[in-house]
C-alpha cells in the first residue's frame, strides 16, 4: 500500500517549512485564526515557495471573499474549512479546493456522519475528520478510530486529531487518504519537534 498524504499543519517558522519539505511532507498547512497560537502571518505564507509541496490556508471565520483574497494573496493551492462552513461557501471556493472539516465526535452515530459527509461530497475535493469540535484544532486530542471503522468514505479524506509517534500506527488502521499533523509533533504551539517530525516519517516509510 502506498503511504497516505501527508500534511503538517500549523507552520510559522521558516526552518520548520525547510525540514518538512525535505521529509517529504505533501501538503504545508498555514492558520488564519487569531485565536490560534499558531496563526500565521500572511506576509510569511506569501514568501514560502515550496516547490512541488501545497499549501493550504485554514480558515474559521472568515468570508468566503476574505478566505478568495488570502489564496490569492499567499499562492495557497486550497482552503481547509474548519468553522463549519456550508455547501454554498465550499461552492465559491471551489470544490476541487475545498478540504472540510468535520468531527465525528459530535455525531451520534458513524451513519450520521456518513450521512453529512456524503451532503458535501460534490463540493470539496477533501474532508478532514478531527477530534473535538467546530472551530478546534491542535488540541491534542485524538479521534476514536472506532468510529470511523463501519463506515466507507468514498471521498479522499484526511485524520488529524493529536497524531505523532505514538499513535501513527493506529491512525493507519482506518485507512485514511491522508495524515494531518500538527500538535503531536511539537514542541509547543507553532514549533515543531524534530525528532518527532523525523520518527513519524521513519514509520511512515517502514509501512511502505
Amino acid at each position: 500500500m502506498p503511504r497516505p498524504l501527508v500534511k503538517v499543519c500549523g507552520m510559522t517558522r521558516m526552518r520548520d517549512v525547510e525540514l518538512c519539505v525535505s521529509l517529504g511532507v505533501d501538503l504545508l498547512g498555514f492558520i488564519f485564526h487569531p485565536k490560534s497560537p499558531r496563526n500565521a502571518d500572511p506576509d510569511f505564507v506569501a514568501s514560502v515557495k515550496t516547490g512541488k509541496v501545497s499549501k493550504v490556508g485554514v480558515f474559521v471565520n472568515q468570508t468566503a471573499d476574505e478566505v478568495l483574497e488570502t489564496m490569492d494573496r499567499c499562492g495557497l493551492h486550497a482552503a481547509q474549512l474548519h468553522g463549519g462552513q456550508d455547501v454554498d461557501f465550499c461552492w465559491k471556493i471551489g470544490p476541487d479546493r475545498v478540504i472540510r472539516a468535520f468531527w465525528p465526535d459530535t455525531y451520534p452515530s458513524p451513519r450520521a456522519l456518513l450521512r453529512d459527509l456524503e451532503n458535501y461530497a460534490e463540493v470539496c475535493g477533501h474532508f478532514l475528520l478531527d477530534a473535538g469540535g467546530k472551530g478546534q484544532g491542535g488540541t491534542g486530542k485524538s479521534i476514536d478510530f472506532a468510529m470511523l471503522q463501519p463506515i466507507e468514505i468514498q471521498t479522499p479524506w484526511f485524520l488529524a486529531g493529536g497524531l505523532g509517534p505514538d499513535n501513527i500506527r493506529e491512525a493507519l488502521a482506518v485507512h485514511p487518504s491522508g495524515l494531518d499533523i500538527n500538535s503531536g509533533v511539537e514542541k509547543a504551539p507553532g514549533i515543531k519537534d524534530e525528532t518527532k517530525l523525523r520518527e513519524v516519517f521513519r514509520i511512515l516509510a517502514e509501512m511502505e
